[in-house]
């Protein structure tokens, strides 16, 4: 991997929940090599909904002062998003058909010059804002 990927929020969070089995293990080794080829990228966003998910929802959530090292060990991977990247998401919104919410992931990683996205929520595949998505967990079967 040479160009920039961004991280959405679940793939950081699986990173983290050894509960999530294979796709713990996928993301886990997905953040290695991202930080291998200093390639990730993400943004306050997805720190913020990683730290209130994973110190409330797994079943054996994190103590809130592990998920903030976690927050703050990724800090480095971060940018902001300012009313700018707003009115991009609005744009993407509109254009794409897709929540606000991952509009705004969508923003961010263009601001990050990503080339792809990591995410399990937007539709692996599709190219949104020219960024290409890809579903690291896409060949676990459900269960």
């Amino acid at each position: 991997m040479s160009g920039k990927i961004f991280v959405d929020t679940n793939v950081l969070i699986y990173a983290h929940d050894v509960d999530a089995k294979e796709k713990h293990a996928i993301a886990k080794e997905a953040l290695y090599e991202l930080w291998a080829n200093r390639t990730g990228s993400l943004s306050t966003q997805v720190l913020q909904e990683f730290y209130v998910n994973v110190t409330r929802k797994p079943s054996k959530p994190l103590m809130k002062k592990s998920a903030r090292a976690v927050v703050d060990k990724y800090a480095i991977w971060c940018v902001d998003t300012t009313p700018a990247e707003i009115a991009v998401a609005f744009r993407i919104e509109d254009e794409v058909r897709i929540g606000f919410w991952d509009a705004l992931i969508c923003a961010a990683a263009l601001k990050t010059g990503a080339e792809r996205i990591l995410s399990e929520d937007l539709n692996a595949g599709q190219k949104i804002a020219g960024i290409r998505v890809v579903n690291p967990f896409a060949h676990i079967k459900s269960k």
